[in-house]
């Protein structure tokens, strides 16, 4: 028998869950597009994405998911044959480099495994070896792993190094989830997505860029008109911003997300996702402490991102726990992308479990409350005093 029928939770880190106020928003007829409410209304979205960034700078708009604006910062910062380095803490790191090296981008990858952020030292290192580096790319929070690294730091090590070097950060995983400062930072390029912490299905993603990033793009030799961030951000005309036809009803959706995070406030949004991160934190030590094959990926709290948290069960239970949680429970958590070759009995010991976006205390706790009762129904030894531990880091973040 199956308590999965009701409302299915999909705890996987993008597509995140999207609110009711969002997926009505997107609920209308098609408008008018060449005047009107419509651009009225993007005219409003615009300083809206500067304010979750932390920016008073530039932004890009373009239809497409997070794999489509690795490209157009790509395309903006490089010409063929530049050199870039990149800071590889997970799979989608090195996925960013490999699409730099296929656009003609000549990539220096500093790798620092699965589960330890980007050291800034080393940074430094690589920049004062090679002055040619045009840009360093990293991710905030790399999806897979959910290593969080110090952004601040890497700019530091780009300053003391005496480099020129651009910083560019994917924020795919952690925009309006774990705390973010552009313009603070040092941050030249970031990117992110529609699907994660803004709460809009996947389709739109997003270029922010400083001046100084916009002033050397003008010798970019890869810019094509889809990829070139200038008439996107500086458009004459109304279409100029979509590079074509503009995706009403994601825009829609955005709006409304946007609305939802300025009426919480990016401060309690992030203290929201922190309370929420270390709520399943509890959990999992509690769990570990009865079966030291259940355990986080990261092992410092501060060095973990506060959208999703990567876990070990050992295999196979962790690819068990997945099918039974999704099938009794209605619950889908998320696989353990990049940890394991697929094809090797080891993929089935890793998952993820997401909490970003428009997710709350009652969803989480119920995530976990689920994830022990597949424990249980498996057979899986755990540790005991995980759900009450859960709901004390709820009780005093409250």
């Amino acid at each position: 028998m199956s308590l999965a029928n009701g409302r299915h939770y999909l705890a996987i880190p993008g597509p995140s869950v999207m609110p009711d106020r969002v997926l009505n928003a997107m609920h209308r007829a098609a408008p008018n597009i060449y005047e009107g409410a419509l651009h009225d209304m993007v005219d409003g979205i615009v300083p809206d994405l500067k304010w979750v960034a932390g920016t008073a700078q530039n932004v890009a708009i373009y239809v497409g998911n997070g794999h489509a604006a690795w490209e157009a910062a790509i395309a903006n910062m490089f010409s063929r044959g530049d050199r870039a380095l990149v800071c590889v803490t997970g799979h989608f790191g090195q996925g960013w480099a490999n699409a730099a090296r296929q656009m003609g981008v000549d990539v220096q990858v500093v790798d620092f495994g699965r589960q330890a952020p980007v050291d800034p030292a080393r940074v430094e290192e690589a920049l004062r070896a090679d002055p040619s580096i045009r840009a360093v790319l990293l991710t905030q929070v790399d999806t897979a792993t959910t290593v969080l690294n110090d952004i601040a730091a890497i700019r530091t090590a780009i300053d003391a190094a005496g480099s020129d070097a651009l910083l560019a950060v994917d924020a795919i995983a952690t925009l309006g989830c774990d705390e973010f400062h552009m313009d603070r930072w040092g941050v030249d390029v970031l990117v992110a997505a529609s699907q994660k912490g803004l709460m809009v299905p996947p389709g739109l993603s997003f270029v922010w860029f400083s001046d100084r990033a916009h002033e050397r793009s003008a010798r970019a030799d890869m810019r094509t008109p889809m990829w070139n961030w200038t008439p996107r951000a500086f458009p004459k005309i109304f279409h100029e911003q979509f590079g074509g036809t503009a995706p009403t009803h994601h825009l829609f959706a955005l709006r409304e997300a946007l609305d939802m995070l300025k009426e919480e406030g990016l401060e309690a949004v992030w203290h929201r996702h922190d309370t929420l991160a270390r709520t399943v934190w509890a959990a999992f030590d509690t769990w570990g402490a009865g079966n030291p094959q259940i355990g986080l990926n990261v092992a410092d709290p501060v060095q973990r991102g506060r959208s999703v948290t990567a876990a070990r069960f050992g295999a196979p239970h962790a690819t068990a726990i997945r099918r039974w949680t999704e099938q009794k429970a209605g619950v889908t958590l998320g696989i353990g992308l990049g940890m394991a070759d697929p094809a090797t009995p080891e993929y089935h010991g890793f998952l993820r479990v997401a909490h970003m976006g428009h997710v709350n205390a009652h969803m989480t706790l119920g995530v976990l409350a689920v994830i022990e009762a597949a424990m249980q129904a498996l057979n899986i030894p755990h540790g005991q005093g995980a759900l009450a531990a859960a709901a004390g880091v709820v009780a005093r973040g409250a």
